[in-house]
């Protein structure tokens, strides 16, 4: 079973448009309406595989019982941890060419009741979980601190943790050796403090973070593929994409890829790669199915282009 915890889960709605003006009234072409928050979104493709997840997460109000109502009917157990705050909504707007403006509300601020309870709720389903899957950012009223705490209990219950969260939460985590960290190629380069240039800049980046505390680094560089970098070596991992619809959930498909196939080696990272190239070619954030995979279009080697820039230079 794989556990996902999301401390500030959402309600997405996403409307496509034929382009973006300010200022206009924009009629949609279509539109979606998703449970969101990177772990939701793992749980949701962990499920979409056919794999047993369970959800743990605070929700409050309306949009919470919405959510909880949308994640039960994908075939997800959702243990809800309530919140006096209502959960947040967002809006996404969709553009043809794959250009997405977001719009994302904070979210409830937690107790201290309801982040005690949130962690207690954490640790009577961890015994039972292969992994648990710790993602995205911190609700007000959570401290930086809060993930490393979390790792550090899960790993008493002798469960796996990935982590995909940046700036001072994934510092504030790495003392704690989470198994797996997923930065993208920009909270890469913010967690070492310099730009990333090339695919060498980000391998470089990678083996920092495993010297920090990290056992293993799965870094999604959107176009530019993926790295694996841990103990059993250094791997890159690429799917060409050629239309991308939206890039919504594509990093938390790649995270459900690489735990459902194992959380290790060159074939769970060829897993993460399919799974995010199938995302990309999804409306808003649907997660993909095993009949959108196309593992054939996946390439994997220890022979990494280090030379290569990157198409989108982090800073």
């Amino acid at each position: 079973m794989i556990l996902t915890v999301t401390p500030n889960p959402s309600l997405d709605r996403t409307y496509e448009v034929p382009a973006l003006s300010r200022g206009e009234v924009l009629r949609a072409t279509a539109e979606r309406m998703d449970p969101g928050g990177k772990g939701v979104n793992v749980s949701r493709a962990v499920a979409a595989a056919g794999r047993r997840t369970v959800a743990v997460l605070p929700l409050g109000g309306a949009p919470g019982a919405l959510v909880a109502e949308l994640l039960a009917g994908q075939g997800i157990e959702v243990v809800p941890v309530p919140v006096a705050g209502a959960t947040r909504s967002n809006i996404a707007l969709a553009e043809p060419d794959g250009t997405l403006t977001k719009i994302n509300a904070p979210g409830p601020e937690l107790t201290a009741v309801e982040a005690r309870s949130l962690l207690s709720m954490i640790r009577t389903h961890a015994r039972s979980a292969a992994w648990i899957a710790c993602c995205g950012s911190l609700p007000r009223g959570l401290a930086p601190e809060w993930y490393a705490e979390l790792v550090a209990r899960a790993h008493l219950a002798g469960a796996r943790i990935a982590l995909d969260t940046s700036g001072p939460s994934l510092a504030a985590a790495l003392r704690e050796r989470p198994d797996v960290v997923k930065p993208n190629a920009e909270e890469l380069a913010q967690a070492v403090g310099r730009p990333l240039a090339t695919l060498g800049d980000a391998v470089k980046a990678a083996e920092e973070l495993r010297t920090y505390g990290a056992r293993a680094v799965l870094a999604s560089l959107g176009a530019d593929g993926q790295l694996l970098v841990s103990d059993a070596g250094t791997y890159f991992g690429f799917a060409a994409v050629t239309a991308v619809r939206s890039n919504v959930g594509a990093g938390d498909a790649s995270l459900a890829g690489f735990l459902t196939a194992g959380g290790e080696g060159p074939d769970a990272l060829a897993a993460a790669v399919a799974h995010g190239a199938a995302a990309v070619r999804l409306p808003g954030s649907v997660m993909p199915s095993p009949a959108d995979l196309d593992p054939s279009a996946v390439t994997v080697t220890a022979d990494v282009p280090v030379d290569r820039p990157l198409r989108e230079p982090a800073s």
